[in-house]
């Protein structure tokens, strides 16, 4: 029998694998020390735990150890970057590049900046999220002090072309921020490859507890990062507090099962994904937004003609847990910024679904969840006296 309501929103945050919970459990009340307590044994067993972690998380974006520092998150670790990298360089310039379809911790951060006195950019992008590295290039300048960019957006999956962005940026000289939150653990990352030289990303997105994420910085820029939080001197300085043992610990473990697993979750999540496609698109009124061939494997986003978004995922939630987009920005109730910036207008962008799945996602609840949507906007069509035409629903 279907258990529900099935999870589906995989890009809001992940349940921590049973394998994570087993590396953490043992910090908690067993090997309990502070890994800044050098003088006993305690505390060199919480050190050594979070080194090896260290260096797991390193491995999965092909890093050194040492230029990796643990935060509380992706959120943190854009805020010490951006803010770092604006307050130590401003004698350079006061320049800063971005996009409009960024997650909101760039952009809050980025509106932060600029309300005191920097200069923002937001590139524009066309009408499958698409940025122009063409206009990157022009809006570069002596001036321009970083770039952030994602590294795959949050509601569409759109993948950013990475490489382009390091070598533009490597070009002129510019620090290279990326956001890698969603990517990080579904797709293959290799830092210096991509001339990423700052790169955030998240436990909680990847299998691991929240509260944790990690920052890399190149050895060229770290000289450049300005730390935020003073107290300490932990994290080499950069990011001064009492590190969380437990939730460092099943971090790592949560890399190293995404280094190890990746490629093959990649193809069944892809495989899930375009049966659940399948079914949708054969419901008149629904399209996917975004690029469909150059996207993480398990993102979907859908508009459905004649729906609001926000009700018919509430009137889904007791089996299928879906969203309207980011949960960063979910007590807001306006159409999606990314949907927006890629030309849609504020009523197709409201009727807009994102779907996300997961290492936990089976076919049979990929099924259930495509035919209890179908259900669902026959339903609601109904109730507005819509009748699509040419229905050629197979559920």
């Amino acid at each position: 029998m279907q258990k529900k309501p099935v999870y589906l929103d995989y890009n809001a945050t992940t349940p921590c694998d049973p394998r994570v919970v087993e590396a953490m459990i043992p910090y908690f009340s067993e090997n309990f020390g502070n890994a800044a307590s050098r003088d006993h044994s305690f505390g060199w067993e919480a050190g050594e735990a979070v080194e090896d972690a260290r260096e797991q998380a390193a491995h999965l974006i092909g890093a050194r150890a040492k230029d990796v520092i643990f935060t509380s998150g992706a959120t943190e670790a854009v805020n010490l970057a951006l803010k770092g990298i604006a307050f130590s360089e401003r004698f350079k310039g006061n320049h800063i590049i971005t996009s409009q379809t960024e997650h909101e911790a760039v952009l809050d951060t980025c509106k932060y900046l600029e309300h005191n006195g920097y200069r923002l950019t937001y590139l524009g992008v066309d009408t499958l999220g698409h940025i122009d590295p063409d206009e990157l290039e022009s809006e570069s300048s002596s001036e321009t002090i970083g770039i952030a960019l994602m590294y795959a957006n949050n509601e569409t999956g759109l993948i950013n072309p990475v490489k382009r962005i390091g070598e533009i940026a490597k070009k002129h000289g510019i620090p290279f921020l990326c956001d890698a939150t969603q990517a990080a653990g579904k797709i293959q990352i290799r830092v210096a490859d991509e001339n990423i030289d700052i790169l955030a990303f998240s436990s909680h997105k990847m299998y691991g507890p929240k509260g944790v994420g990690a920052l890399y910085m190149n050895k060229e820029i770290k000289p450049a990062i300005a730390p935020q939080i003073h107290g300490g001197k932990h994290e080499r300085g950069y990011r001064s507090g009492t590190l969380n043992v437990p939730g460092i610990a099943g971090f790592g473990m949560a890399a190293r099962i995404c280094t190890e697993e990746m490629h093959a979750e990649v193809e069944r999540l892809a495989t899930l994904r375009n049966i659940l496609e399948g079914e949708l698109l054969a419901i008149e009124g629904v399209k996917i937004n975004g690029d469909r061939d150059n996207r993480l494997s398990h993102v979907t986003n859908i508009s459905i003609e004649g729906i609001e978004g926000e009700g018919f995922v509430l009137s889904l939630a007791k089996d299928v847990a879906v969203s309207r987009g980011s949960a960063c920005s979910g007590n807001v109730h306006t159409p999606s910024h990314v949907l927006r910036a890629m030309g849609m207008s504020a009523e197709n962008a409201g009727s807009a679904v994102r779907i996300s799945l997961g290492r936990f996602t089976s076919e049979e609840e990929i099924r259930f969840a495509a035919k209890t949507i179908r259900e669902a906007i026959i339903t609601k069509r109904k109730a507005r006296h819509i009748t699509p035409v040419g229905d050629q629903t197979r559920i």
